[in-house]
Parts: structure tokens; sequence; C-alpha cells
């Protein structure tokens, strides 16, 4: 797939308004990702996919709470396939393998707890 950019902000300042769709632009065959929340519990991290590109197979120790802001975007979880539209979410449950991939330009809010 293409580049990965993560921004070299470390979380969002606090006490100030955004649009969540307007936190990082779409960049040419890359995922774009920014930390809104990083803590102990959990984070909080914006996602910008460039249509074409996506995240390969993979699993994570915590559930995790996917929700797409604009676009679409085909997710496999355990070898089911989910299309997902601008105002729908997911839940992908721990330890699932699973892929990402942008059928056009998306951005989402990634969520995971961890406990």
């Amino acid at each position: 797939m293409g580049t990965a950019i993560r921004s070299k902000e470390k979380s969002f300042p606090s006490a100030r308004a955004a649009k969540l769709v307007d936190l990082a632009d779409y960049q040419e065959d890359s995922v774009v990702s920014r930390t809104i929340i990083d803590r102990k519990a959990g984070t909080v991290t914006f996602f910008a996919f460039d249509e074409g590109q996506g995240l390969s197979e993979h699993t994570a120790p915590y559930d995790a709470l996917i929700y797409l802001l604009e676009g679409t975007a085909e997710i496999v979880i355990s070898g089911k396939l989910a299309l997902l539209k601008e105002g729908e979410m997911i839940l992908i449950p721990a330890r699932k393998p699973h892929l990402l991939r942008a059928v056009n330009k998306f951005k989402m809010i990634l969520t995971m707890i961890r406990s």
C-alpha cells in the first residue's frame, strides 16, 4: 500500500473546538493519522485514507470502535466483509484479525479502550 503519515503533534489541544473531518487532509497514495487523545486508558486517533489505501490484516489486544466521518471503507473482520459508509460505525473485537481498504477516500475516528 502507500505511505503512512503520522502527525507530529502528540495529542489534540484541549478546550479547542474543531470539526473532526477537518483534522487532516488527504495525501496522495497515503494514510494520514493524527492522535487526538493518548492516555493509559486508551486512544482516539483520526485517520484519512486515500482511495485504494488501507491497513493490512492485523490484530489488536483491545476492542476497537471505528466511526466513519466521510467516504466508504471495506472492513474485513475474521473473514467477514462489512461495507462502512459515512456516519456508520463498527466494533472490532479484541484479537480478531481485521483489515481496512478505502473503496474511495475516507476519514475515520478509531477509539481503543485498554481494559
